[in-house]
């Protein structure tokens, strides 16, 4: 396990995602906002950092290598209840979300969010909602992210991942050929 700082107070924020690119960046941004922050990268090392030290936030990515984000949400729940976590995912759906919120997160967002949208989810009070994002990504930006997601999943086989996209084969070709929309 990756730990930054070990955070024993109220700031404490533990992240668990196994993109290491997005992990450490967001780790250290979470610092420069004044948190104490550990990381994680599978269920496994969620499970021991929160039981080590139960933090007062949490970021965790709801699909990781080694099984489902939220045993490490329901387990950081069970270990400290007035703990606020927010789910992050890839894949936007009403069900996932539902679950995420069944298993005590206080949100749910979609991949790539960034550190503010986090700290606004994770500072926000019951009643309130966060204010929308300044720059949010345009419809096209979101759909190259979501092919190359299931891109990269199918282990950039063009092939399967028209087929699970409902694509042509040669229509997918020509959208990883460009550059990403902003």
């Amino acid at each position: 396990m990756n730990q930054t700082q070990a955070g024993t107070g109220e700031e404490s924020l533990l992240i668990v995602d196994d993109d290491a690119p997005f992990r450490n960046r967001l780790g250290r941004a979470m610092e420069r906002r004044g948190f104490a922050v550990t990381l994680a990268e599978s269920v496994a090392e969620g499970l021991d950092a929160c039981r080590r030290n139960p933090p007062a936030f949490a970021v965790v990515d709801l699909r990781l290598e080694d099984g489902n984000g939220l045993d490490v949400v329901e387990a950081i729940r069970e270990v400290r209840p007035d703990s606020r976590v927010v789910v992050l995912t890839g894949y936007g759906a009403i069900a996932t979300a539902v679950a995420a919120v069944k298993a005590g997160a206080i949100d749910y967002l979609a991949k790539p969010a960034d550190a503010d949208d986090l700290e606004a989810a994770l500072r926000s009070t019951g009643g309130e909602k966060p204010a929308p994002p300044e720059n949010p990504m345009s419809a096209d930006r979101v759909r190259w992210e979501h092919i190359q997601r299931v891109f990269e999943l199918c282990d950039r086989n063009v092939s399967e991942t028209a087929r699970r996209l409902s694509m042509h084969r040669r229509t997918l070709q020509r959208i990883l050929a460009k550059r990403s929309p902003r």
